[in-house]
């Protein structure tokens, strides 16, 4: 932190209403204008408005987040790739039920979609698309016979029978800063967003990668020590979500929950117990063990039996307090594969969530807009 000191604005000063004149003793007509006047504002006379001081706390945090989006604005999507990495990308022409078995095989839950016929980027497949099936099928229970057939180009089609907003389809150049990579996320709504460059030869579009709000982040943990000065409390940051939360229970219908997921078009559901108590988290992407093999009318099980089914490498539910902050949070995001905290009282009680979303938009966004008028007072 620099040692330059923040300007006090505190004393109060008046200007004159109009420029000095001074008139020529001898002459008529008006007189002339002392040219430093005209730097002096014009208008009502009123006293400059105080502006709180920051506190020492406030302008490490500001200091932490320039910083780390200075760090976001130099790096660029191909940073972020580890050095060997495999990609695996479907074609629009793939049907459905092979798609999810791939995605089940190689341990992954989403992957880039590429249209053969137009050689071009046609989207991402993810969970949600799954999910979507799973709810069309549902609502045509005769269609059952003709799931196995739907085809990865088919999936606009269940997105309009069903009346959900298709999912913007949005990519960036791996060149690009991954600020730019952030923004595009945060603006789509998006959690993953595809890396797509040119081919140089034959000037076709061709698939980098994908980069999730995971990746980016634990980027930004492991290379960022100024994440380490993000030491205000959740409870002053106003992050997460805290009111209109969705809830279940073991005994609840896996169906009920998926219906949760898609109408708060969210990602994960608390499991509480009797007393409140949070003691699971039903995740989005815990729909694809459940549909392995393409069986979409075995769904009648309960929300225990469901998490039943899950990996046994499963990593377990991450939780924090009010009281936590983000330093420890990156902290934990470097060590451990988290894409959501679950924010829980002294008595293990549901209190909110925090996603990998709410912190994103945090660190681009949090007084972005002040910055010129924070720069009085932070070095």
């Amino acid at each position: 932190m620099s040692g330059t000191e923040a300007v006090d604005f505190s004393q109060s000063a008046t200007v004159p209403d109009e420029p000095p004149v001074s008139t020529n003793s001898g002459h008529e007509g008006p007189g002339f204008v002392a040219p430093a006047s005209y730097l002096r504002p014009r208008g009502t006379s009123r006293p400059m408005t105080p502006v709180k001081p920051l506190s020492p706390i406030d302008r490490e945090q500001i200091e932490g987040l320039r910083a780390i989006r200075a760090f976001l604005k130099v790096r660029t999507s191909y940073d972020v790739l580890p050095l060997s990495f495999r990609l695996i990308v479907f074609d629009t022409a793939l049907l459905v039920k092979k798609s999810l078995n791939i995605l089940i095989q190689n341990g992954i839950v989403s992957a880039p979609l590429w249209d053969s016929k137009t050689s071009t980027f046609a989207g991402l497949l993810t969970t949600s698309d799954y999910i979507n099936v799973i709810q069309y099928y549902w609502q045509n229970p005769d269609a059952l016979a003709a799931v196995d057939q739907f085809r990865l180009n088919s999936l606009r089609e269940i997105e309009k029978a069903i009346g959900v907003t298709p999912i913007e389809t949005v990519s960036i150049n791996p060149l690009r800063p991954l600020y730019d990579a952030c923004r595009k996320m945060l603006e789509s709504r998006a959690r993953r967003i595809p890396l797509v460059d040119v081919d140089d030869e034959t000037q076709r579009a061709m698939i980098v990668s994908v980069v999730t709000q995971y990746r980016i982040l634990k980027f930004v943990a492991v290379n960022v020590k100024e994440t380490q000065m993000l030491r205000k409390p959740l409870r002053d940051l106003q992050i997460g979500t805290y009111s209109g939360l969705q809830t279940a229970h073991m005994d609840t219908p896996v169906m009920d929950v998926i219906h949760m997921l898609v109408k708060k078009n969210i990602s994960s559901v608390p499991i509480l117990d009797s007393e409140g108590v949070v003691i699971n988290v039903f995740e989005a992407v815990d729909v694809i063990t459940l549909i392995k093999g393409g069986v979409y009318d075995d769904l009648n099980l309960s929300v225990g039996d469901a998490l039943l089914k899950r990996s046994e490498d499963f990593a377990g539910i991450y939780t924090c307090s009010m009281n936590d902050r983000l330093d420890t949070i990156f902290d934990t995001i470097r060590k451990s594969r988290v894409h959501r905290l679950v924010v829980i009282d002294d008595s293990s009680r549901l209190k909110g969530l925090l996603t990998l979303s709410n912190i994103l938009e945090y660190i681009l966004l949090e007084g972005e807009g002040d910055e010129n008028e924070q720069q009085r007072y932070v070095a």
